[in-house]
């Protein structure tokens, strides 16, 4: 989860910097486009990776990593084993 909160936080960064330069680029379906929706949309993207990255710091581990344990017990079920 950390991984898509930096690939979010690189994305609002990039539309916050291309859309202060040009806002045609990326609203282009306006006649005038503001710098204001921009900016808006680029904060609301940020806020998403910050909490995204908070959350995925709070797991402590990627959600792709199994347990392994060295030795399994006889009388645990794998329901047993999953925390």
């Amino acid at each position: 989860m950390i991984v898509w909160a930096i690939n979010l936080l690189v994305l609002s960064v990039g539309i916050l910097i291309v859309g202060l330069i040009k806002p045609n680029w990326l609203l282009f379906w306006m006649e005038k486009p503001s710098r204001f929706i921009i900016v808006a949309v680029s904060i609301v993207l940020f806020m998403a990776a910050a909490v995204l990255f908070g959350e995925g710091n709070r797991q402590g581990s990627p959600l792709s990593e199994v347990v392994k344990q060295d030795k399994p017990v006889a009388n645990e079920s794998p329901s047993d084993l999953v925390k």
